[in-house]
């Protein structure tokens, strides 16, 4: 036995009428016109549901929440049944219309402020079947009192189950999305303790630098006490020592903190041993200064005939001695 189409009429089940009426929500007393074909399927203008959820493109709307199955253009649906558009009350041919279960995806995924009746209404029904078990369709149990009101129905059981499935998965999505946000916050708490600490450690390596700095500042102004009186240029040629090394370079060159930082490392190193084989790295952690601002110093002494470059050692470090006079 052949089964009936996506949208094919069930002989089994088919009518030859279609009830055009309106769906009213008790709670909301929205009206949305309601189209139930001869099988007893219902559809909904998609332009009177979105409008009623605050959507100002139905297009986009359906496009978003609601899939292919659940949503088809009037012409085809009543075409299906071999009948024809319903006349008055703007029932055109290409009318977008969604079936009952397109109208609770569409509803459950507004979260614009104009659907909040719906949704309280749909929570009243649910927390009835959570107590009673069923909520069957029936009229509402207050109905207007004005003459040619239309008629407030409930909601079908069948949409009342829908709903609670659906407000079911969404609690578990909500509880998702606060565990999400809750290890997000210790990621935050991790990286700004982090920050912190390296706030800290680059507050000590200034401290340092600024201790070095004051500790070669006290060992230019000592050097200055040491030329007062002196000869304007040192005799380096019989056996020089530390003091008269800085002095006669002091007297050779334009003082500046970093050339004096290097002068200090390297000036007794020159004096015990003879020369210099330290590499600029070396004396670069030594002196707190880049590796290209202490070449600059070492060029600059060079310049100034302070010292003379012999050479290089195997693995290429320059070798440096003392100018003798």
């Amino acid at each position: 036995m052949i089964e009936p189409s996506k949208h094919q009429p069930d002989p089994r089940t088919q009518r030859d009428a279609i009830d055009v009426s309106d769906f009213v929500y008790a709670a909301t007393g929205a009206r949305v016109r309601r189209l139930t074909m001869p099988d007893g399927t219902h559809w909904f203008p998609a332009v009177d549901v979105c409008k009623e959820l605050g959507h100002t493109n139905s297009r986009q709307a359906l496009a978003d929440h609601v899939p292919d199955d659940h949503r088809e253009i009037l012409e085809t649906v009543t075409g299906a049944y071999g009948l024809s558009v319903p006349a008055g009350r703007e029932w055109r041919r290409d009318l977008n219309v969604i079936s009952l279960r397109g109208l609770i995806l569409l509803v459950n995924a507004c979260t614009k402020p104009a659907c909040a009746p719906f949704k309280e209404w749909a929570t009243e029904v649910i927390v009835t079947v959570q107590q009673e078990g069923s909520y069957t369709l029936e009229e509402a149990e207050v109905q207007s009192a004005e003459p040619g009101a239309p008629i407030a129905y409930a909601m079908p059981e069948q949409v009342a189950d829908a709903i609670v499935r659906l407000e079911a998965h969404n609690l578990q999505v909500d509880e998702e999305l606060t565990a999400a946000q809750h290890e997000s916050l210790a990621v935050q708490k991790e990286i700004l303790a982090t920050q912190r600490d390296m706030l800290g450690l680059q507050r000590a390596t200034l401290a340092a630098q600024q201790a070095m700095a004051h500790a070669m500042e006290r060992i230019a102004n000592r050097l200055d006490a040491l030329t007062v009186d002196r000869p304007a240029t040192a005799d380096l040629s019989a056996h020089p020592t530390t003091e008269a090394v800085l002095a006669d370079w002091r007297q050779r060159l334009s003082v500046t903190a970093d050339v004096w930082a290097v002068a200090v490392v390297i000036a007794p190193v020159l004096v015990e041993e003879g020369e210099l084989r330290q590499p600029l790295d070396s004396i670069a952690a030594r002196t707190g200064l880049s590796v290209h601002r202490v070449n600059e110093c070492l060029r600059l002494l060079r310049k100034h005939a302070c010292i003379h470059p012999r050479g290089g050692d195997e693995d290429g470090t320059p070798i440096y001695v003392l100018r003798r006079s």
